[in-house]
Formats: C-alpha cells, structure tokens, sequence
C-alpha cells in the first residue's frame, strides 16, 4: 500500500517548475522530442517529478520512436495506477503516479516483448536517479 500525497494547486506550483506543473498537475503534454529524458541511456531509476516514487527503470526503457521515454513494465506495478481517458475524441489509459496522481502519460498496446505494452512517459513527470 502507497501512502497519498495531497497538496493545492499552490503548494504544487511552488514545488514544481512551470512545465512540470502543467503536464503533471494539469494533465499536460510535452512537446514529441523536446523531453529532456527522451535520450538518457544511463542506469538508474525515473521517480514521480512530484513525490520522487520510483515509477520505471532504464532496464525497461525502450526507444519506441514516439518522441517520448517509453518503458515496458513499471519498476513496480503498485506504483502507477490507470485510468481511461476519453479526452481528444478518442479513449486512452491514462498512466498516473499512485502516490501522488501525478499525470504521467498513456500506456498503449504496441510495445516490446515481453509485455506487449508501450507506457509513454513525458519527461516533465520524471526525475531520473543514476544507479
């Protein structure tokens, strides 16, 4: 069991910088290939902007060409939680951080083996931690 995290709107924006704010407090989206992870090949592990729970590992990072750091599993499954997401005239699973509930990105069904699943993550929800 994740114990929550709850802060207001102005407790977050004094934590956060403006675009972590808005993608993660506000379900906002990076720009495709702007995110300062996309390219981070080092060992490690990517915690919550938000809260610093660990949400990925780089032994699960994969490039998926998207523009955004994708990862095929969780670190650890019971620290994100889905959601459907009907926004944009289409339906989405929402990928949330279950500490927090820190928007994160969308998990899709076109990933590596041996999930099958492509969790693409903006960089603005992340922190990486080296190894």
């Amino acid at each position: 069991m994740v114990e929550k995290i709850k802060k207001t709107d102005a407790e977050w924006k004094a934590l956060l910088n403006p675009e972590q704010f808005h993608v993660a407090r506000k379900k906002g989206t990076e720009r495709a290939f702007t995110g300062a992870l996309l390219d981070n090949h080092e060992q490690g592990s990517y915690l919550c902007a938000c809260c610093e729970l660990e949400l990925f590992s780089s032994d699960h990072k994969f490039d998926s060409g998207s523009g955004w750091p994708s990862f095929f599993k969780p670190a650890h499954p019971e620290h994100v939680t889905e959601e459907k997401d009907h926004g944009f005239g289409m339906t989405r699973t929402e990928v949330l951080c279950e500490r927090c509930e820190a928007h994160l990105g969308h998990v899709f069904e076109d990933g590596p083996r041996p999930t099958g699943l492509r969790y693409c993550i903006n960089s603005a929800s992340l922190q990486f931690k080296k190894s």
